[in-house]
C-alpha cells in the first residue's frame, strides 16, 4: 500500500513546477534587494559581501532553480522513472530557500553551518539526478551530474574565501560557475534546439551534426578556461573567434526564418545569440577594447537570463497538457528580458559615463519581464494539468 505524500499538491508533482515557481520569485526578489543595496536605502547583515551576493544569488540561486527544475523534468522523461517523489521535491525545494535565506542571519547561525547548508544543494540534487540515469544505464547522461557537481565546486570556492580558507577564490568560483552553466546550456541546446524547432514549425527537418556540436562545446569551453586563468591577447582572441564561427555554424542548421512568428522559438535563438556575443566580448576584451565584465553580462544576463525564461515558459506548457503557445504577455517578457541585457550590456560599453542610468533601467526592464511571468505562469504551475494526465 503506497503511502500518501504529505505534500501532495500539484506545486510538488513534477520538478519544473516547484523549482521554476522558486525561479521566478527569486529573479523578482533577488533584484529588488540588490537595487535597494545598491543605492545604499536598504542595509542587511549578510553573510556574503554586497557583490559577491549578488553574484552568488543569480548564479546560485536563481539559475541553479532553473537548471533543477529542468533536470528533475528531463531525466524523468529520459529514462522512463521518477527522479523525486513529492515528499523529496517539497524537500529539496526548501534546502534551495534555506540557502538563500541563512546568509542573512549570519549573526545567529555559524558561517560555517550557513555555508554547509547552501554548499548541500547541488549535491543533493546530483543524487536524485544521477540515481535514475545509472539504474537505466544511460551513462552519457551522467555529463550532467558531472557538471552539477562542477558548479558546487565553484560554490565551494567562493565559501572558501568568505570563511578565511583561502584568499582569493570568490571570484575564481563565479567565473567557474559561469563557465560551466553556460557549458551545460550549449549542451542542452543541442538536444532541445532542433527538437523543439521541428516540433514547432510542421514540415521543417533541422540539420544535427555532432562534430559541430562537440567543437562548438570545446571552443567555448577553451574560451572560459581562457577566462578562469585570465589569460588575455592572442590565445583568448582565438578561442574566442573559433567559438563564434562553430556555434554560428552550429545554429544555422537548426534555424529556420519562420522561428520569428513563434515566440516560444525566437526567444531561444535570440538566447543563443547572447552566448554568441559573449564570445565576441571576450575577444575584445582579451586586447582591451572592453572591460571583461562586459563579456560577463553578456553570457549572464544575456544567455542565461535570456534563455532560462524562453526554456522555462515552454517547458511549463509542454508538460501542463497545454498548447505550445507563448501569449501576448508572455511575448511582451521575452521583448523585456532582452531589453534589460541590452541595457546592461551594449548601452554601458558605448556610452560608459551613463552607466548607473543604464544599469538601473536594465534592473526594471527586467523585473517587469518576471513579474509578467510570475502572473501569467502561478497558476499553470499550482494547479493540475489540464488534460487529467499525473504530472
Amino acid at each position: 500500500m503506497n503511502k500518501k505524500p504529505v505534500f501532495d499538491y500539484p506545486l510538488f508533482a513534477m520538478g519544473f513546477r516547484a523549482f521554476f515557481a522558486l525561479a521566478g520569485l527569486s529573479a523578482l526578489a533577488l533584484i529588488a534587494l540588490w537595487n535597494s543595496m545598491s543605492a545604499g536605502s536598504l542595509h542587511i547583515d549578510n553573510y556574503y559581501p554586497a557583490t559577491v551576493w549578488h553574484a552568488h544569488e543569480m548564479l546560485l540561486g536563481y539559475s541553479t532553480a532553473v537548471i533543477a527544475g529542468f533536470l528533475l523534468t528531463a531525466v524523468g522523461n529520459w529514462t522512463g522513472r521518477q527522479t523525486v517523489s513529492p515528499d523529496q521535491l517539497a524537500s529539496l525545494s526548501f534546502l534551495w530557500i534555506y540557502g538563500r535565506v541563512t546568509p542573512f542571519y549570519s549573526g545567529l547561525f555559524p558561517d560555517e553551518l550557513i555555508a554547509v547548508i547552501d554548499f548541500a544543494f547541488l549535491p543533493v540534487l546530483a543524487y536524485f539526478v544521477g540515481k535514475p540515469v545509472l539504474k537505466t544505464g544511460q551513462f552519457k547522461n551522467l555529463v550532467f551530474v558531472a557538471l552539477l557537481l562542477l558548479i558546487a565546486v565553484g560554490n565551494g570556492l567562493m565559501h572558501a574565501e568568505i570563511l578565511g580558507i583561502s584568499a582569493a577564490g570568490a571570484m575564481l568560483g563565479i567565473k567557474l560557475v559561469v563557465a560551466i552553466i553556460v557549458m551545460m546550456i550549449l549542451v542542452i541546446a543541442g538536444r532541445v534546439f532542433p527538437f523543439f524547432t521541428e516540433r514547432g514549425l510542421s514540415g521543417v527537418i533541422c540539420i544535427r551534426n555532432p562534430g559541430l556540436d562537440v567543437a562548438s562545446i570545446v571552443a567555448g569551453l577553451a574560451v572560459f578556461l581562457g577566462m578562469v586563468a585570465d589569460v588575455s591577447g592572442l590565445l583568448l582572441t582565438v578561442a574566442a573567434l573559433a567559438a563564434v564561427v562553430f556555434n554560428v555554424m552550429r545554429v544555422a542548421g537548426w534555424y529556420n526564418p519562420r522561428i520569428w512568428y513563434v515566440p516560444l522559438l525566437w526567444v531561444l535563438y535570440v538566447g543563443y545569440a547572447w552566448l554568441i556575443l559573449g564570445f565576441v566580448l571576450a575577444a575584445l576584451a582579451a586586447y582591451g577594447v572592453v572591460m571583461p565584465v562586459v563579456a560577463l553580462h553578456a553570457f549572464t544576463v544575456g544567455g542565461i537570463g535570456v534563455l532560462t525564461l524562453g526554456m522555462m515558459a515552454r517547458v511549463a506548457l509542454g508538460h501542463t497538457g497545454r498548447a505550445l503557445k507563448a501569449s501576448n504577455v508572455m511575448a511582451l517578457a521575452f521583448l523585456l528580458i532582452n531589453v534589460a541585457a541590452l541595457l546592461r550590456v551594449l548601452f554601458p560599453a558605448v556610452l560608459p559615463a551613463w552607466y548607473g542610468g543604464f544599469v538601473l533601467v536594465s534592473s526594471y526592464s527586467w523585473l517587469a519581464a518576471f513579474s509578467l511571468f510570475a502572473f501569467q505562469y502561478a497558476p499553470i504551475l499550482t494547479q493540475p494539468r489540464i488534460d487529467g494526465e499525473a504530472g
